[in-house]
């Protein structure tokens, strides 16, 4: 006797919008890239005007620029965003998620590759101070600050998703990873580090690498279990 066939189950909400995240955010961060290696006029004009501004105000707070240093190289440093994701990778290890918590580390690692990649393809020099009130090494676009912060945020998003966590625990990681985005590119800018489209690039591409990770990781759990389907079977 054949057992009754199951209506198909509906995919997660995630893996139904990460292709279209993964799209847009994709040819939105190689527009970008394209802008920026161009040295497009209207863009560097933007940037420049944004440094600008942002740079006086620096100059002229000092508490407020020492609070956004503070923020940037200790509350919403890359190590620290890295260091979110590897606790929450022993708890996916912990939960026996084996595949779930190799795939974060894969992405996080891949972030950073692509960053330093990128950076150094580019090769687009910070902006230039003779009264700087902070300091940066390595080339400009994209800011890894923002795309580290953008990939942890993502990964917590896509955990909290596949384990259908909601209510306030999913609202709180919501609300405190988009102020961090958000708040690390800010910092980024007044500290006179980044310019930008670096800022914004870093998040397109952050956005977009999540999401092509969470595309691959839903085909091959799929593929998973048909294998073991067919093998029950």
């Amino acid at each position: 006797m054949h057992s009754p066939t199951l209506p198909p189950t509906p995919p997660p909400t995630h893996s139904r919008f990460a292709p279209v995240v993964a799209l847009w955010s994709g040819v939105l961060s190689a527009v970008l890239l394209a802008l920026v290696a161009a040295e497009w006029g209207p863009l560097i004009s933007f940037d420049r005007a944004v440094a600008d501004g942002l740079h006086d105000s620096a100059v002229r707070s000092p508490g407020l620029t020492r609070t956004n240093r503070v923020l940037s190289d200790w509350v919403w440093d890359p190590w620290t965003m890295r260091a979110l994701v590897a606790v929450g990778v022993v708890w996916l290890w912990w939960r026996g998620e084996r595949l779930l918590a190799v795939w974060s580390v894969a992405v996080s690692a891949i972030g950073s590759a692509v960053q330093q990649a990128l950076k150094a393809a580019v090769g687009r020099d910070r902006p230039w101070w003779p009264d700087p009130v902070d300091s940066a090494h390595f080339a400009a676009f994209p800011s890894g600050h923002a795309m580290t912060a953008a990939v942890t945020l993502g990964l917590l998003l896509w955990v909290l998703a596949r384990f259908r966590v909601g209510g306030w625990p999913r609202t709180a990681v919501l609300v405190a990873g988009a102020v961090s985005v958000v708040g690390v590119g800010f910092t980024r800018l007044y500290l006179g580090v980044h310019w930008a489209s670096d800022v914004v690039g870093g998040w397109l591409l952050g956005g977009c690498l999540v999401a092509v990770a969470v595309v691959l990781h839903e085909r091959t759990a799929a593929r998973a279990a048909t294998r073991n389907l067919a093998h029950r079977e």
